[in-house]
C-alpha cells in the first residue's frame, strides 16, 4: 500500500526540487511518472531536466513517443503508466485518487508554497486523501533544508 507524500515548495524552483525527488525515486530502482496538467507544462519541465547539472542527469522522455514503455522517468497529462512506473510525481496541480496512491509505492505532490490557489489544491487532495485512509506526510523546505511537519 502506498503513501503520499506533499512537497510544499518555498526556496526551491519545481525543476531543482523535481530532479532532487527523480533522483531518490530512481536510486529506489523505481520507474517514475511525473503527470502533469497540460502539455506545455511538461515540454517546460522537460527542458530544463535536461538542461540541469551533468551529474544530476536523468534518463527521461515525454509521453507518446514509441518508446515510453522504456522511459525510467515519463512525463506525462493522462492517467496511464506507460513504463510500469512504481512512484508518481504531481506537478501543477495535476490530480490523483486515492486507488492511485494505493496502487503504488509512492505518489509524490509537489505544490508552490507562493500561489494560494496551489495551496487551496494540495489541502484539498491532502483531506480528499487521508480521508480516504490513505498514509500522507506533509513536507516543508521553509527552514532552508527539508523536514516532515505532519502525517496521517
Amino acid at each position: 500500500m502506498g503513501a503520499a507524500y506533499f512537497y510544499h515548495l518555498t526556496r526551491r524552483p519545481l525543476p531543482e526540487t523535481l530532479r532532487m525527488l527523480l533522483g531518490k525515486a530512481r536510486g529506489a530502482g523505481w520507474r517514475v511518472v511525473v503527470r502533469g496538467p497540460d502539455r506545455a507544462g511538461l515540454e517546460a519541465l522537460d527542458r530544463a531536466l535536461w538542461l540541469g547539472p551533468e551529474e544530476e542527469f536523468l534518463a527521461h522522455g515525454l509521453a507518446d513517443g514509441a518508446r515510453d514503455a522504456l522511459q525510467p522517468v515519463l512525463l506525462t497529462e493522462g492517467s496511464d503508466l506507460a513504463n510500469g512506473a512504481q512512484c508518481l510525481m504531481l506537478v501543477q496541480g495535476a490530480e490523483v485518487q486515492a486507488e492511485e496512491v494505493r496502487a503504488l509505492e509512492r505518489v509524490c505532490v509537489l505544490f508552490d508554497g507562493d500561489d494560494p490557489a496551489a495551496l487551496d489544491r494540495a489541502r484539498g487532495q491532502w483531506r480528499s486523501l487521508t480521508g480516504a485512509g490513505v498514509s500522507a506526510q506533509y513536507w516543508s523546505e521553509e527552514s532552508g533544508r527539508w523536514e516532515k511537519k505532519a502525517e496521517a
